[in-house]
Formats: structure tokens, C-alpha cells, sequence
């Protein structure tokens, strides 16, 4: 006998035992930041959070609740730059899960600087933790399952300090539930405001009594309160229509209208936006009451009537709001309610694609990027290094990595608008970036490519192409010129030759190519700006609009300018005429600097034994930095001093063409006097000792039959008045923005 009931102890303990195991299927309860499992007073399993996350660090904190002291574990995040992740496994579980967390901090660091931080489920920035303000802090989300796997995010933000968190956990959900009044709000998550159980005053409502482990809040501290008497009953009723299934300890019992015509619920809501609202009704008393269901002020449910021994449920949707008033008005009997559900509706942002996604990760592990890249590259913040446009990757910026080769994954991020790759060690051939047919602005400056390869003629929506300071070579393609909406193009200090292809001139198009745009010219007694070339070529061999080649150069000096008009969106703001005036005057300053120290130099070299005429003469022709041509070569080169350039107080300037082909401006000086002849010895001297991108290079010089004749490289694009001032200024827009550059690498030179 005794045996017997041993027996059927022991089956009736492991059937109970089996129940609340089975009860407890697709729960997960992680104690963040501990290191042991346990089972709580309600019989819930917890676990550690280890197997979860693989960062933040972990501790514990003294917490007090009522009466009782306990250790809390925490797991905080001292070293997080962006997001801290737990991965929670939702597979096989119901369409929709609760997602519960629980943060505090109770002075863990000894700091007392509670942290604020914001949280994120899947894409979705779901709110603002501020624990200065209630600690600990809960949230509680229903989370619409789409993937196996939820992501679970704390967000650092500036000042906020390190995010913390104490408890994580995930509960199943009846199939269908709360979807009723969701059906207009696709990808949406909801928010918990309020759960209340109403007319019961002795404390929470969960699990086991609610089996999805739902909190149910006890009906006080909401205003205004003693409207009505609780009322509690043990009959029981069907409740199978009602598909969030709330349990039956919370449906028998109500708050009930008495002595008055209005029952009414007051909320002060979190943030402004749109919530769903579920009022659950139960017949626990003999009569059948009925009345209007009013939400702020508006009938939203009119002639309402609860049955004897039925329950049932109201869903409503309000936008737009901030505060609640939910309010019950008599038109029969006692009305009544059970239970509210107040929920905040959360947008859930659409996922980047699954290709996109990939080629980043490839990138990234490719390159061994430094970076926190995981989830999704867009949502609820966008990766480091990568900006978006809603669920679209649209530029990325990898400067400064080496990269040596654009690989073919690049080809898989479609939705790009603009590519930064300047500086990354990039050689050979462009390639792999044909399918890149949104791109509009591409950078890979500061390379070693050598050729242009095929790809660039394809990207239709091109506007901004910046190749400078690469070794291309060859001839710029004529295809570019089918890229419409190309509004720059800087191919400055590369190896390119030959003509610009006709197709790029027009007046929409700023071309960039040579290694500096401005030159400037000096002179001994002055420094002037005086043929300040606006396309010059240099770092890009013999590269112009021009049909002149290196070895033959047009009779007509009269080279076509190309029409450019710089096309900017930036304003003009005052700041622009600080910068010019600024560049202007540190130009001006180191111009009287440099002339001082020249006319010094001067000064000490004529108080030596020796004239210095004499002997700078002597020295000229070893100097070795010019050629000295003599007379004859120059009447020859300027076809007897045929075509005039430019005159001035110095004397002319005269186009000339040498034997070996080579196009040059010849300055005649008029001045034939002992002083005009020392200054003249002083400027060859000091033109063929310095050599800059900025300045007019001298290629020779004629210092013979009292003739005083200086040889500069020619300038085809004219001077700086001329584009200003001359017939150039009504074809060409020099912007502030040039006008500053200018002035820049002008005092450069200086």
C-alpha cells in the first residue's frame, strides 16, 4: 500500500513538474551579467546572457524591492561605439513575441551619473532609457517574428554614459493575437504603455497565472480613481473569441460603474504618436449592461452591450496623440471593464538586401575593417563609414585603407550615389563598377591606377569623377562626353596626353587638368600676376582642348579657351570675401618680403670689388638652370618679332616657336641702361634658380648686342585680366571659389 502511493506520488509530482515545463515552451530568461542559473519564485527558469553577447562587461549591485535585499547582476558597456547586441533565438516560436528588458543601475560604478541610452529590436529604434529618471527602468515590446534570429540593441548617445542592463527576456504569444487592430499598420511593433488589470488592487498579475507570462499592473494610481468599486467573481464565461487569450484570473474581476453616468481612465502617454488600444470585457454580473465607448472625447464604439457569461474585446487605433482619456458612458445598467491594453505603435524600417549586406561583410573582412558592422547597415543607425537613404546603402567612404584593387563585390552595391576610395592603394585598371548605375559621384584620387579601363563610360548618372593625382595614361575617352549629367571632372597630375575629346566642352562642365590650375609670373622690381593660366597642363602631357600636339604646334596663337562655368551649390556667404581678402593679403605680404630680401641681396652684391654686372655676365652661361639663345634664334623663333603678345613698362612680349617645336612667350626688355642691365642679370639669375607649379617657368634667355630678351614657356589660356576684365571675362564665370584659389596659389608662388 505504501508502495502504491509512492507511486502515485511520484507520477502526480512529475506530471506537474512536466506541466510547468511544457508551460515554459520558447521562454527565454537571461540575467544579464551572471554567471549562474537559477529558478525564480514563480517558477521561471533563468540562464546566463554569455551564450547571447560578446561584449560589455560584467558586475553586480545591492537592490532593495519592498523589504527584501538582493544582488543584481549588470552587464554595462564602458567601450561601446555604437551599438551592444544580444542575438535572441526566436525560431519555431509564434508569429509574435513579448520582448521584456529591465535596466539598473543603483550607483554600480560608485559614479552616481545614471546613464541614458537608447534601445533598438531588429531595425527599429524603439525608445529612450533614462535612468536618472526611474531606476530600474522596463520596457516591453510585442516584436512581429520574421527571421530566426532578433537582434537586441543598446545605443550609446552622446553624454548618456554606459548603457546597462540587467534582465532580457522572450515570451511566446497566442497565434492572431493583437493583429486585429493592426491590420492598416504593416511593419509595426508595439510599445507597452499600460497593462492593467482593472478592479484589482493586490498587486500583479504573470505567470503561471497568465501562461505568456504577460504583467498584468494593479488597478491604482490612475487618474481619476474611487470612480467606481472593484468587483470580483469566480463565474465563469467563454472567452475562446478573444485571440490574445488573457487569463481568467484577470477577466473575473472589473472595475463597475456606480451611482454615476461615466467611468473614465486618464494616461499621460510617453511620446507623441500613434497607439492601439484593447479594452477586454467580461458578463460577471447578472444583467446586461450597455454604453457608449468614448476615446478623448469621440464615440469610437457606441451601444455597446456585455452578455452574461460571454467575453469579448474592443481594438482601437489613435494617432497623433499624447494624453488618453478613456471613457465609459452609461446608457443601461452597470457598465463595466475588465482589463486595458495600451500599446505605442513603433514603425519597424524596412531591412537592407540580403546582397548588399553580404558585399559589405565581404569588404570588410577583406580589408579587416576595424568597424562594429553587424545587423543591418542602415537601421536603426547606419554603419561607420556608410550613409543610406531609408533601406538603401547610397555612399561609402573606405579612404585611407588599402584596398590595391576594386574587387568585383563593389558591383553588388546597386543603390550606391557616391563612392569615396581616394588614398586606398588602388593600382592597374578601373574596374567592376559597371552595374553602379545610381552612382553620382566617384572618388579615387590619390591612387596608382594606370588606365581608365572600360567602366566609367557606363555610369549614366555620373556627376562628380575626381581621378587626380593617379599615373593614368593615354587619352581622356570620348565616351565621357555621353555622361550628361557630369558637371566636374579633375584628371590634374596624372600621365595623360593628346586632345580633350570635343564632346566634353561645354559650358555646364568644370574640367580640372593640370597638376595646379593658376601660375603666376615674377618679375625683380614687381610681382605680378601676369599670365595666370586657368587650364594650364602641367603633371599631364601636352593634355588641352586644344588639336596641337607636342610636336606641332598651330601658327594661330589664338588657342581656344574652353568655356567653363563652374557649377557649385554652395551659397556665397560673406566668409568667401574674408578668405580672398585674407589670401590676398598674406600674398601681398610675402611680395614685399621677397622683394626686400632680393633688393638686399642686390644692395650687397654691388658693394663688392668686382661690378657686379660684370661678373653676373660672366656667370650667366654657367648658371645651367636657362639656355642662353642667341639673337639670331630669337628673331627667328618670333618670325622677326611678328606677333605681340601683351606689351607693359618693361618693354614686349612676343609669341615665338623654337626649332625643336616647342611654343614660348619672349619678353624684349626696353631698358638698355647700366641699371636696366643689372636688373635684368638679377631676374635670370633668381628665374633660374627657382622652379614651382606656381610659377611661369623661364626656359632661356638673350643677354647679347645690348639686347635684354627673356624666353618663358607660353600660357595658351591668357592672363588673369583678361578673365577678368578682357574679352574672356563675358565667356567664362570665375566663381568666388576659384577667385580664392587663385589668390592662394598665387601667394603660393610668391
Amino acid at each position: 500500500m505504501a508502495l502504491k502511493c509512492f507511486w502515485v506520488g511520484f507520477i502526480l509530482f512529475s506530471g506537474f513538474w512536466l506541466v510547468c515545463f511544457c508551460d515554459q515552451d520558447g521562454f527565454l530568461s537571461l540575467t544579464c551579467g551572471g554567471t549562474t542559473s537559477y529558478v525564480d519564485s514563480s517558477n521561471i527558469s533563468w540562464v546566463s546572457d554569455s551564450a547571447y553577447i560578446n561584449t560589455g562587461n560584467k558586475t553586480t549591485v545591492p537592490y532593495v524591492e519592498e523589504t527584501s535585499t538582493s544582488n543584481v547582476s549588470v552587464r554595462f558597456f564602458p567601450d561601446s561605439r555604437g551599438r551592444s547586441c544580444y542575438k535572441l533565438p526566436v525560431k519555431n516560436v509564434s508569429s509574435l513575441v513579448l520582448v521584456r528588458s529591465r535596466f539598473v543601475y543603483k550607483n554600480y560604478d560608485g559614479l552616481n551619473k545614471p546613464p541614458s541610452f537608447s534601445v533598438s529590436l531588429g531595425t527599429a529604434t524603439t525608445g529612450t532609457v533614462d535612468l536618472a529618471t526611474n531606476d530600474p527602468w522596463t520596457e516591453e515590446f510585442l516584436w512581429p517574428v520574421n527571421k530566426d534570429v532578433l537582434s537586441f540593441c543598446l545605443h550609446r548617445i552622446s553624454n548618456g554614459g554606459n548603457p546597462v542592463i540587467s534582465s532580457l527576456e522572450v515570451r511566446p504569444l497566442p497565434q492572431g493575437a493583437y493583429k486585429i487592430g493592426l491590420g492598416d499598420f504593416p511593419n509595426k511593433l508595439l510599445r507597452k504603455s499600460n497593462r492593467i488589470d482593472c478592479g484589482y488592487t493586490n498587486g500583479s498579475v504573470r505567470y503561471p497565472l497568465d501562461p505568456y507570462d504577460r504583467i498584468w499592473d494593479a488597478d491604482k494610481n490612475f487618474v481619476p480613481f474611487h470612480v467606481s468599486t472593484g468587483f470580483n467573481t469566480q463565474a465563469s464565461f467563454s472567452f475562446s473569441s478573444i485571440q490574445e487569450s488573457p487569463p481568467v484570473a484577470v477577466l473575473q474581476t472589473a472595475r463597475v460603474l456606480a451611482r454615476r453616468d461615466v467611468l473614465t481612465y486618464n494616461f499621460t502617454l510617453d511620446t507623441l504618436g500613434d497607439y492601439f488600444i484593447v479594452l477586454y470585457f467580461a458578463g460577471i454580473i447578472p444583467v446586461s449592461p450597455t454604453f457608449n465607448v468614448l476615446i478623448n472625447g469621440d464615440v469610437a464604439k457606441s451601444n455597446y452591450t456585455v452578455r452574461s457569461s460571454e467575453a469579448g474585446a474592443l481594438y482601437f487605433t489613435w494617432k497623433a496623440i499624447k494624453t488618453l482619456n478613456i471613457t465609459i458612458k452609461r446608457i443601461s445598467f452597470y457598465p463595466l471593464v475588465n482589463a486595458l491594453e495600451v500599446y505605442e505603435i513603433v514603425d519597424i524600417p524596412l531591412e537592407v538586401s540580403s546582397t548588399t549586406v553580404s558585399a559589405l561583410q565581404v569588404i570588410q573582412q577583406s580589408t579587416g575593417l576595424d568597424v562594429e558592422w553587424e545587423d543591418d547597415p542602415c537601421s536603426p543607425k547606419s554603419w561607420d563609414h556608410i550613409g543610406c537613404e531609408g533601406s538603401l546603402v547610397t555612399s561609402l567612404e573606405l579612404s585611407g585603407i588599402n584596398l590595391r584593387s576594386i574587387s568585383p563585390t563593389f558591383a553588388d552595391l546597386l543603390d550606391l550615389k557616391a563612392l569615396d576610395l581616394h588614398n586606398t592603394s588602388l593600382t592597374g585598371e578601373i574596374q567592376n563598377l559597371d552595374s553602379l548605375q545610381n552612382l553620382e559621384r566617384l572618388n579615387l584620387s590619390f591612387n596608382k591606377l594606370t588606365s581608365f579601363g572600360s567602366t566609367l563610360g557606363n555610369l549614366a548618372s555620373l556627376q562628380v569623377l575626381d581621378l587626380q593625382n593617379n599615373s593614368l595614361q593615354g587619352t581622356v575617352p570620348d565616351i565621357w562626353g555621353e555622361l550628361d549629367d557630369l558637371h566636374l571632372l579633375n584628371v590634374e597630375n596624372n600621365k595623360l596626353e593628346g586632345s580633350l575629346p570635343d564632346s566634353l566642352k561645354r559650358d555646364s562642365l568644370e574640367i580640372r587638368y593640370g597638376t595646379e590650375n593658376n601660375v603666376v609670373h615674377l618679375s625683380y622690381f614687381s610681382i605680378l600676376i601676369h599670365q595666370l593660366n586657368l587650364c594650364r597642363t602641367s603633371g599631364n602631357l601636352c593634355l588641352s582642348f586644344s588639336t596641337m600636339t607636342c610636336d606641332d604646334v598651330s601658327s594661330n596663337p589664338s588657342i581656344e579657351t574652353p568655356q567653363v562655368t563652374i557649377v557649385t551649390k554652395e551659397k556665397r556667404t560673406k566668409h568667401n570675401h574674408i578668405a580672398i581678402i585674407l589670401g590676398a593679403s598674406g600674398g601681398a605680404l610675402l611680395a614685399v618680403f621677397f622683394v626686400t630680401l632680393l633688393v638686399y641681396l642686390y644692395a650687397r652684391k654691388r658693394a663688392t670689388d668686382v661690378p657686379y654686372t660684370e661678373r653676373a655676365a660672366t656667370d650667366m652661361r654657367n648658371w645651367n638652370a636657362a639656355k642662353v639663345f642667341s639673337y639670331k634664334e630669337i628673331k627667328s623663333a618670333t618670325n622677326n618679332f611678328k606677333e605681340v603678345l601683351g606689351r607693359g613698362s618693361f618693354g614686349s612680349v612676343y609669341l615665338g616657336k623654337l626649332a625643336d617645336g616647342k611654343v614660348v612667350a619672349v619678353k624684349v626688355r626696353f631698358d638698355r641702361t647700366q641699371l636696366g642691365a643689372d636688373s635684368f642679370i638679377n631676374e635670370v639669375y633668381l628665374l633660374s634658380q627657382i622652379r614651382h607649379q606656381n610659377l611661369v617657368c623661364l626656359e632661356g634667355f638673350c643677354y647679347e648686342s645690348k639686347q635684354q630678351i627673356l624666353v618663358y614657356e607660353y600660357l595658351p589660356c591668357g592672363s588673369l585680366a583678361d578673365h577678368l576684365y578682357g574679352p574672356n571675362s563675358k565667356k567664362i564665370s570665375l566663381s568666388w571659389v576659384r577667385r580664392l584659389k587663385i589668390a592662394v596659389d598665387a601667394a603660393k608662388g610668391m
